[in-house]
């Protein structure tokens, strides 16, 4: 049977949106039909431009979203796209016509692997980071006398689960501090390196901190664990679609990722990348349809680590569909525009009285997410309150926690530290 291309695929599934019919409590900014058009980006600081990226998501009015580290709004664009897939796959649930998916994934693949400076065999299309975190923890042999290098910022499915394994299998685990404000990333590499012998086996860490902010120096942590022979696996959670990133020049033996953060992509769909000389030694964690009937798997590459069961072919288009809202904009413009907000964000809310920062103000080591704490001031309530009385979405992570992204406009910047700065008076009584 002929496979249909891309092109014809996305014209099977037609234009028109089901989302107003099947979701109409969401209200009229959900169902606008009057979505601009986007052209390519302009300069990071053009406030109109970014003002049609923001009419390009279904935002309810009154709202301002800053808690891209958690979890993002998709464009209409990739909520359509996967709304038509579901509806097309509910309609005919024949393997004749979900054969499509299979070829619009091998197409996504490519896509996101030209992205990530990685070819498409070291790319595997999973749920979301943990599971991809989950898969490296699980899959790197390991026992007795070796060892494990963590930072102490690492999310749990980087962290709580290599402490599990080890208690199973008998290796050491060893967790590297560094200044949560530090001076410069040679700080950090500097800890990284003290830590490491010739025991360690592996070096894990996150791109970016959701707990800080900070963006580590993660190509000088790649090249100490590759002139050490160590595997170093990198948690990109806050940094795929929000940090340009060659994951072949950087260097790392693995990469993770989720759609449903920075990358403002369909849920549960995520990466796992694994350079081409380091997948044979890895184990996959779940072995189903599509491996094989021995031991050794007829899947190529990174494939070997997606054999997940059943999975939901709309995120595959849903997930194209944010590879093109991406190139769209381009990922260098996507960057620097965080930078500019961020960099705003954390000038203002500094200026109030008993806020200090704990995301550092140099761009070289920060990305999209912006911390500070509040003296006085119990984050909860804070993170509570700005949400019910402005609006307000943020997170009480490492203390208030505010990550902006495209959607949001300078304007947005200034409504949350007149917020922040409000809110805090009012609590402090």
């Amino acid at each position: 049977m002929r496979v249909p291309s891309r092109r014809t695929f996305l014209t099977h599934l037609g234009r028109g949106s089901t989302a107003a019919l099947l979701f109409p409590a969401l209200g009229p900014d959900w169902a606008a039909r009057d979505v601009p058009d986007l052209p390519a980006a302009a300069g990071a600081q053009d406030e109109a431009y970014w003002h049609l990226v923001r009419a390009q998501f279904p935002i309810r009015s009154g709202l301002i979203p800053m808690n891209a580290a958690n979890l993002c709004p998709a464009p209409r664009s990739v909520v359509d796209a996967t709304v038509r897939a579901a509806a097309d796959v509910d309609g005919d649930v024949s393997f004749q016509n979900r054969a499509k998916y299979d070829s619009l994934r091998e197409t996504l693949r490519g896509r996101i692997a030209a992205m990530l400076g990685a070819s498409a065999d070291e790319i595997a299309i999973v749920r979301n980071t943990s599971e991809a975190n989950n898969t490296i923890v699980g899959g790197i042999p390991l026992g007795p006398g070796d060892e494990v290098v963590l930072s102490d910022l690492n999310h749990p499915t980087n962290s709580v689960a290599w402490d599990v394994r080890a208690k199973r299998y008998g290796f050491t685990v060893r967790r590297v501090s560094f200044p949560a404000t530090p001076a410069a990333g040679a700080e950090i590499a500097a800890a990284f390196e003290a830590a490491l012998t010739p025991r360690t086996r592996v070096l894990s860490f996150t791109d970016v901190s959701n707990t800080t902010g900070v963006r580590m120096p993660t190509r000088e942590l790649c090249r100490l664990g590759r002139e050490r022979g160590i595997h170093v696996h990198v948690d990109g959670a806050q940094s795929w679609g929000a940090v340009v990133r060659n994951l072949g020049e950087l260097g790392c033996d693995s990469y993770s990722a989720s759609a449903h953060k920075w990358f403002m992509g369909p849920k549960e769909a995520g990466i796992l990348y694994v350079r081409s000389d380091r997948v044979a030694a890895i184990w996959p964690g779940s072995v189903g349809v599509g491996w094989g009937n021995g031991p050794e798997t007829s899947l190529v590459g990174a494939r070997k680590f997606e054999t997940l069961g059943q999975r939901n072919d709309a995120t595959i288009a849903g997930l194209d569909a944010t590879v093109d809202f991406h190139e769209r904009i381009g990922p260098a413009k996507i960057e620097a525009r965080l930078l500019a907000l961020t960099g705003a964000l954390l000038q203002g809310l500094t200026r109030i009285p008993g806020v200090a920062a704990v995301t550092s103000s140099d761009p070289s080591l920060r990305a999209g997410v912006c911390i500070v704490r509040v003296e006085g001031v119990d984050s909860r309530a804070l993170h509570e309150a700005l949400y019910r009385q402005h609006g307000l979405a943020g997170a009480p992570t490492g203390g208030l926690r505010l990550s902006p992204h495209v959607y949001n406009a300078l304007d947005d910047v200034g409504h949350a530290v007149g917020a922040v700065e409000e809110t805090v008076r009012a609590l402090r009584g």
